[in-house]
């Protein structure tokens, strides 16, 4: 027989996922059920597949799937809307919480009026600077300088002076599937300096192609951009979806990512 799942979609900075409480609602095959689901004409329409649950180290576990299956180690986006999730749910009283990810136990620091988290402060850890600098030319005969960052999962940030002018959908995959970064490929963020505090970003998510949002490839962008002396530590990244504070706090070497949490709708699908 089939069987009926409720589900949440959520998106932090238009970065949207499906949620699933799978201490509800197991899943026995998440690869799978995130292609199909998060089709945009064949299923809900989404970025990937999040699932929720208790941890054994934490309050809550994170596991997150991109749309095409692949399972992402962290997504800053997914962690703010869960921190809603499961206060708004009533699954907890707390406003500080420590969520288990694939890239290791994530704090979160819910803001709340009357009862709705209206945002939320992730400390996503101390970033690595894997490479300063990299320069890469692509099967379309293009050329690009970027930074490798690593911020619980792989980016390359390359600085550009017109973002409108990068066409994503053709160096996007390209980049993403560099022999340099395979087997295990990379995310790709196109940044525009606008001033020492705001920075203009587009990003190719590995796995899911162009997205709203990328709150983990944000954090990388302002690392990046910092590290190149282009920009202050607290900045404001402009997104196609919305817009993320970033600090990159000097005293502790961790970032600090805050932002919105929405809830889309609620729904029941057939697994």
């Amino acid at each position: 027989m089939a069987e009926l799942v409720s589900f949440t979609k959520m998106h932090g900075a238009g970065n949207d996922y499906i949620y699933v409480n799978t201490d509800t609602y197991p899943l026995d095959n998440p690869e799978e059920l995130a292609v199909r689901w998060s089709a945009p004409h064949t299923g809900i329409g989404a970025d990937g597949l999040v699932l929720i649950s208790r941890s054994e180290v934490a309050d809550f576990r994170m596991r997150i799937f991109n749309a095409d299956g692949s399972e992402a180690k962290m997504c800053g986006n997914a962690s703010r809307c869960i921190g809603k999730y499961v206060y708004e749910n009533k699954l907890t009283d707390k406003t500080s919480l420590t969520l288990e990810t694939l890239s290791g136990i994530k704090e979160l620091q819910l803001a709340v009026q009357d009862g709705i988290v209206t945002e939320v402060t992730v400390d996503m850890g101390i970033p690595t600077v894997e490479h300063d600098i990299l320069h890469l030319g692509i099967e379309s005969g293009l050329c690009f300088s970027g930074s490798n960052i690593s911020v619980g999962n792989p980016h390359l940030v390359i600085c550009t002076k017109n973002i409108n002018e990068i066409n994503i959908p053709l160096v996007g995959p390209e980049l993403e599937n560099h022999r340099f970064f395979l087997p295990d490929r990379i995310n790709v963020e196109f940044a525009q300096v606008l001033s020492p505090t705001e920075i203009r970003m587009r990003v190719w998510e590995r796995g899911s192609g162009i997205t709203m949002a990328c709150g983990t490839g944000a954090c990388a962008t302002a690392v990046a951009c910092n590290v190149l002396k282009k920009t202050e530590r607290k900045v404001k990244v402009h997104m196609d979806g919305g817009t993320l504070t970033i600090h990159w706090d000097e005293a502790s070497g961790k970032v600090f990512m805050t932002g919105d949490a929405v809830r889309v709708f609620e729904g029941i699908i057939v697994v």
